[in-house]
């Protein structure tokens, strides 16, 4: 579902910063800075990233950020998680709200930076994007989980959770999780499937499987979805050891 944004929103294209790894990188009015393997900003030289993962650049009075990969779709949300957008390959969207989180997998690996706008003025709610912008932006609400599922959803989180939302993390395998929780695989993958089944019910994307779509893409598009609508945060990791404790 693609949307449109009522927005008041005045932006200054000097007044952008990009905080990646504890560092700040400012990208220059009228000039492309681009992020990925071999950019102006160095994610990583993961060769599953790609050279050039997306670029930003001022134009019409305000900064947008564009997806210029070939497959990695990347997600994007606001810091207190009530707005979110998948922003894929070849789409781009403006920068209207003063934090942006940007969060995006290559291969194993999930990374994640924050963009902060410091002209930003929005004021006005999410109805939708125009049409140079994302697939897809949409407000989800709380979904109801069962204790078993909230502690799924902290097992794979739990890299990104400890490391404090910063650079890049592993997501752990099926088997890893299962592992963490004391759980056989079977049961970890049925309620894996129950987890996802739900999420996608609730209109989250890239959560069914089928033809093309790789567990590990699944895990990690649940993982940015937890993290990004804050379901689970760091506060919630001593409920890990709990669960442990009472499989044994």
């Amino acid at each position: 579902m693609t949307e449109d944004i009522e927005m008041t929103a005045e932006t200054d294209a000097a007044e952008l910063g990009i905080e990646f790894c504890g560092e700040w990188f400012h990208p220059t009015p009228g000039q492309t800075y681009s992020i990925g393997r071999d950019a102006d900003l160095v994610i990583d030289t993961n060769p599953y990233l790609h050279r050039r993962l997306l670029e930003i650049e001022s134009s019409q009075g305000m900064w947008w950020l564009t997806n210029t990969g070939r497959s990695i779709s990347v997600a994007l949300a606001t810091s207190d998680g009530a707005y979110q957008a998948m922003l894929g390959p070849g789409t781009r969207v403006p920068l209207v709200f003063p934090e942006l989180v940007v969060m995006f997998t290559a291969g194993a690996y999930t990374y994640e930076f924050t963009i902060r706008n410091g002209a930003a003025r929005f004021t006005g709610r999410v109805t939708g994007l125009d049409g140079d912008s994302t697939d897809g932006g949409t407000t989800i609400g709380a979904v109801p989980l069962t204790a078993s599922q909230r502690i799924l959803l902290i097992a794979l989180c739990e890299p990104i959770l400890r490391g404090g939302m910063m650079g890049s993390s592993q997501i752990p395998t099926s088997a890893k999780a299962a592992e963490r929780l004391g759980w056989p695989l079977t049961t970890f993958n049925r309620k894996l499937d129950n987890v996802c089944d739900k999420f996608d019910r609730e209109g989250v994307q890239g959560l069914r499987g089928g033809a093309g779509k790789l567990a590990t893409n699944r895990r990690a598009r649940l993982v940015e979805h937890a993290i990004l609508s804050r379901l689970v945060t760091a506060a919630d990791l001593p409920l890990l050891d709990e669960s442990q404790k009472s499989e044994r």
